[in-house]
């Protein structure tokens, strides 16, 4: 078992992955590192032979990954999220390398559970989804052929997460961060209030609300940061 504090924080999210294959190479990568949280969403076939095979003495990280239908349920109760894709996107959250993605996961996980979040093989993660994350990361690559194998990135992440917490200074007291649900709530709370009051017109939202969530995303908004601005909006929602 993972015996190192910080490690045992980190969730390794694969949204709707395609072959089950890659999960159990993904797992085994994971326990090579001392990682093992797998979370798994809408996989196409989970649990499957293929996974068991290629997990070899990971199997018991299989049998521990919990399943969900949503990227917003799978991060429920973490305080950050890093999302990994291999090119830029337009109005995506500010972009790191895999490096200090790991950094800045392993320093906020003193504060609560964070999430390496990938996605499904073919084509990566939505927008929406990269949304949903505070971090946008990659993995430097050979710029002419920069894709890599699901189980493979997934290794090179935990890598550079034991690696991070090998040689990051003990955690220094912070406030508590807000978790995802309840920064999820804000944003909701935020469009109904710009609907509501006319700002914004959901029949052409345009890039409104990814443009807030960019904007949000640098803050690092806290728990009582969160609660402020959902005053703040209670107030106007009821002038």
């Amino acid at each position: 078992m993972n015996l190192i504090p910080a490690l045992s924080r980190i969730r390794v999210v694969l949204s709707r992955p395609s072959h089950p294959g890659n999960i159990g190479a993904a797992a085994r990568a994971m326990k090579t590192m001392g990682l093992e949280r797998l979370v798994l969403v809408e996989p196409r076939a989970f649990p499957h032979p293929q996974a068991d095979a290629r997990a070899s003495g990971a199997r018991d990280v299989l049998e521990r990954a919990v399943l969900y239908s949503s990227l917003e349920q799978a991060l429920a109760g973490t305080v950050a999220a890093a999302a990994f894709t291999t090119r830029p996107r337009d109005l995506a959250h500010p972009r790191c390398t895999v490096r200090e993605a790991a950094r800045q996961l392993l320093t906020e996980s003193a504060c609560g559970d964070v999430a390496l979040v990938f996605g499904t093989e073919a084509s990566g993660l939505s927008a929406a989804e990269l949304s949903l994350c505070r971090i946008t990361a990659f993995i430097p690559a050979n710029p002419a052929y920069p894709s890599l194998n699901l189980a493979a990135a997934v290794q090179i992440a935990a890598y550079e997460a034991r690696l991070a917490e090998e040689i990051l200074p003990p955690a220094q007291d912070r406030p508590p961060p807000a978790v995802a649900e309840d920064v999820e709530l804000f944003f909701r709370h935020l469009e109904a209030v710009m609907i509501s009051s006319g700002f914004l017109d959901p029949a052409q939202p345009k890039r409104l609300m990814r443009r807030l969530r960019r904007l949000f995303a640098r803050a690092r908004l806290e728990k009582e940061e969160v609660a402020i601005l959902r005053g703040i909006l209670n107030a106007v929602d009821d002038t």
